[in-house]
């Protein structure tokens, strides 16, 4: 998992971060600010000092309370859905190891993000990485409320598999809005595209099958 305390990030960590980014481009990711915020962010700070040498293999990894940092090439592929532009203010559901809360605070946005198990809300909230951006403002809460009290937002990102597409958080996406979430259970879900037109209605785009922890309801106070 994450380390409170610094680690280096050296010649050779950079290295691998531009291999990563060539092959993800490879993948078919074409924003480029997306890479770019990749490629400055180090993905070993997120992981235990026992995957560091693996940390750029375009592979998903355990971390702590039974959750997974995302593949790089899924945190990519979201994230160049969203269409970001600098200062959209981002609803995230699903912290974990704020791999994902980074990439987004590197491109500029306001971002609020959710993590509902309290044992990763209380170890992000001593991550070094994060002092970096105080954009990103972290809650301890169940993600299929959202925030009603900072809605609206310009995008908002799941980064775990709904069973359904929350209703409340389609109520707190802006008119032009964009939600990337991924819908579906026991590991397979669709990645889903939604837009919520000015009149309120709802468009909806499948964009690939994907695997993710499951979306829960409530929040989790135990520890492991």
């Amino acid at each position: 998992m994450l380390h409170a305390k610094p680690k280096e990030d050296n010649y050779v960590h950079k290295g691998l971060r531009k291999q990563l980014i060539d092959s993800l481009r490879g993948k078919g990711i074409k924003d480029e600010r997306v890479l770019a915020a990749m490629e400055a962010i180090p993905r070993h700070f997120f992981l235990d000092t026992a995957f560091e040498r693996r940390a750029y293999e375009d592979k998903a990894f355990p971390i702590t309370a039974g959750q997974t940092i995302s593949q790089p090439y899924t945190v990519a592929f979201q994230t160049q859905l969203l269409e970001i532009k600098k200062f959209d203010k981002v609803l995230e559901v699903g912290t974990g190891s704020a791999y994902q809360s980074c990439v987004l605070a590197e491109l500029g946005v306001s971002l609020f993000t959710i993590e509902r198990q309290k044992e990763l809300y209380d170890f992000t909230g001593q991550f070094f990485l994060l002092k970096k951006y105080p954009n990103i403002k972290r809650f301890y809460g169940d993600g299929f409320e959202g925030l009603p009290s900072y809605a609206p937002f310009d995008k908002i990102i799941i980064t775990c598999g709904a069973p359904f597409i929350p209703p409340k958080l389609i109520a707190q996406l802006k008119p032009g809005g964009i939600m990337v979430v991924p819908v579906g259970e026991d590991g397979k879900q669709k990645m889903m595209r939604i837009i919520k037109y000015n009149e309120g209605d709802i468009g909806q785009q499948e964009m690939g099958d994907f695997s993710f922890v499951p979306m829960l309801e409530g929040k989790n106070n135990t520890s492991r």
